[in-house]
């Protein structure tokens, strides 16, 4: 028998009636029951589920292995089984309360075969009121590692792993641990693997909340179980990653996540355990923390590092009441503003007898921006912009705010100033009013042919920003994001005349953030994929017209600049301006009585811009007129490349009338 591709395996407790959906999303999957290996070790459970799943492996032979055993009061030993027994080139680890959909499994594998990745991450949906991680699941991610994403905060092991790397490093589930047995599996997974992918636009794993609560990993409590993994966590991180950038960003997840959620359960215990498990914590994270990765840290986590370091154990104690209160009421904390810093008012702030450095509230850089544009258009070489910002607690009192452009690939930047515009009543709708922003508006127009310090703005993708400025803090914000819904994010390319003649731009906003761009020099966006021609020939109701029909999606161009351009190859031209618009859809008639005699080839042109005609019809009857009294014609001529190609003569008398009596 064939290996399968993926071993899928299931560690099961008392999983009635959620069993049943899990097993049935795999016997489902697109990937097919052939490639599959389906282990579930059932952990002596004693609400029906062993029957449930004997049932399941007779109608699943193929597929399914079920494993009865004593329950050993974990995840663990029954996953660790199920590795032993693993024959799959990958292995996924489903919780028995949890599903998958439907093609999550042949998406993941394909993402890793095409990437060479050992661990890919699908993305998970919470069900049921259960929260599911979501910072990494932003976009698509083919190839990345453990150091410069987000995986590292999602670090349950329901991911695909390549079984290879497992044995190679040897991984099992410790059994001795109630609960972050995961992080020590996931943890060296992660740091030792060949790249790691993240399939972010399928829903790829459904994880329930159960009606009873009675998932395993939502069971746990206190700080016994916490101060039993972390220590081993820590170790595991600084056997395995060298100090420096990497494993700070590591230690960055422990030192906010668990730290935090461990100090809740501190401050539900007995004082005398609390003191016990504050001076555990403060020694088990000592060999993460230094001072050089304050600036990874909000605020808050700084603070409560400092308390919990220092075993302040009563201010700890107030600050998660206080953390408590800000989480249910959600207004955010006043700041203090002082020689360009911002300081958040949490608890010590200042206060002598505690000596808690300014630095752990400093928020400087934590500011929020908010911004609405209301304007985004350009008129002729002039962009018209106006909307609010505005630095969020911060009051606009000395307002500096500015416009940034700033060229995306050689960095170069222009400052312009705006016209600071009032906003009465901004901010009552957030905060309970708390802080109002009286000041936050603007207006600019930016003149493209002087916005370079009064020189025209180069070719190149030119970010637009906002510096939202007040007393004395600056913060940039790329705008866009948040518009009215009468401004467009569409790109909309303008040809706009100058100095230096026609010259092409477009403002768009970017994908997937929504930020404005102007694009001058069609960089991005290019002039003639705004253009085209459909068809040419007489027109209906003068024999002697061509008329020619096509399309034009600019935005804007000048008067009288789009043309059907003719040239004889003799020196001599005549140019037919395009002024019959229909929408998007343009007319132009060719009067040819007056052209001299030659071949006569053609282009739509609008400046430099330019391409060729579409080609006569063939056998398109000729035009005849008289000019002088002499009869005259034009027909379309023979053109090798087949585009227009059309010839002007006098008839000649004599060679008519020959043939005409030509036996």
């Amino acid at each position: 028998m064939a290996d399968p591709v993926v071993s899928v395996i299931v560690a099961a407790y008392n999983a009635m009636p959620y069993l049943t959906r899990c097993v049935t999303s795999v016997a489902d999957q697109s990937i097919g029951q052939g490639a599959l290996q389906l282990i579930v070790v059932d952990d002596g459970s004693t609400d029906g589920t062993g029957d449930e799943l004997d049932r399941l492996a007779e109608a699943y032979p193929d597929l399914l292995q079920v494993i009865h055993q004593p329950n050993s009061g974990g995840p663990s030993a029954p996953r660790n089984v199920g590795l032993d027994h693993a024959r799959g080139e990958f292995v996924f680890f489903l919780d028995a309360d949890d599903y998958l959909a439907p093609e999550a499994l042949e998406r993941m594998v394909a993402m890793a075969e095409k990437n060479g990745t050992d661990v890919v991450l699908g993305k998970m949906v919470g069900v049921g009121g259960r929260g599911a991680p979501t910072s990494m699941f932003r976009r698509n991610q083919p190839r990345t590692d453990v150091f410069s994403s987000r995986v590292y905060w999602t670090l349950n092991p329901m991911k695909l792993f390549r079984r290879e790397l497992l044995e190679r490093l040897g991984l099992r589930f410790p059994t001795d641990l109630k609960i972050g047995e995961d992080q020590l599996f996931v943890g060296p997974a992660y740091i030792h693997a060949a790249g790691i992918s993240v399939l972010a636009d399928y829903d790829c794993l459904f994880w329930v909340e159960r009606e009873d609560s009675g998932n395993i990993t939502l069971r746990t409590g206190g700080t016994e179980p916490r101060l039993a993994f972390l220590p081993r966590v820590v170790d595991m991180l600084l056997e395995n990653v060298p100090p420096g950038p990497h494993r700070d960003h590591l230690a960055h997840r422990h030192l906010t996540v668990e730290v935090q959620q461990l100090l809740g359960h501190l401050a539900r215990e007995p004082r005398p355990q609390q003191e016990k498990a504050l001076a555990r914590l403060a020694e088990t994270i000592a060999p993460l923390w230094h001072e050089g990765m304050d600036d990874r840290l909000s605020a808050m986590a700084r603070l409560r590092l400092h308390l919990v370091r220092h075993e302040m154990l009563d201010e700890v104690l107030e600050l998660v009441r206080f953390e408590k209160e800000l989480g249910r009421r959600k207004v955010a904390t006043p700041v203090h503003v002082e020689d360009g810093r911002a300081y958040a008012r949490y608890p010590f702030f200042r206060d002598a007898a505690r000596a808690v450095p300014d630095a752990c509230y400093d928020v400087t850089a934590q500011l929020a921006v908010r911004h609405h544009v209301a304007r985004a258009e350009l008129r002729g070489t002039t962009l018209h912009l106006a909307g609010h910002g505005y630095l969020h607690r911060v009051a606009t009192e000395d307002v500096t705010t500015g416009l940034v452009l700033r060229e995306r690939d050689s960095g170069t930047e222009y400052r312009l100033p705006v016209t600071h515009t009032p906003t009465p009543g901004l901010g009552a709708d957030e905060d309970e009013g708390r802080y109002a922003y009286e000041r936050a508006g603007f207006e600019a127009r930016v003149d493209l042919t002087t916005a370079a310090d009064g020189e025209p703005l180069p070719d190149g993708l030119w970010d637009i920003s906002l510096a939202v400025g007040a007393q004395g803090l600056t913060r940039e914000v790329r705008i866009g994001s948040k518009r009215a819904g009468t401004v467009a994010g569409e790109p909309a390319t303008h040809v706009v005349d100058t100095a230096e003649g026609l010259r092409a731009v477009t403002l768009y906003t970017t994908k997937p953030y929504g930020n404005f761009t102007l694009d001058i020099g069609e960089r991005k966006h290019e002039v003639l994929s705004r253009l085209g021609l459909d068809t040419a020939g007489w027109a209906p109701d003068a024999p002697a017209e061509l008329e020619l029909t096509g399309r034009c999606t600019l935005a804007a161009r000048p008067d009288g600049a789009l043309t059907v351009t003719l040239e004889d190859g003799e020196g001599h031209s005549a140019a037919f301006p395009v002024r019959d618009f229909a929408g998007d859809r343009f007319t132009v008639r060719v009067p040819v009585t007056g052209l001299p005699a030659g071949v006569w080839r053609g282009r739509l042109r609008l400046g430099d811009w330019t391409m060729p005609l579409p080609g006569l019809p063939k056998g398109m009857a000729p035009a005849k007129w008289r000019r002088r009294g002499l009869p005259w014609y034009a027909k379309p001529a023979p053109a090798r490349d087949g585009k227009f190609a059309l010839r002007v003569a006098r008839i000649e008398l004599l060679k008519a009338v020959a043939r005409r009596i030509r036996p």
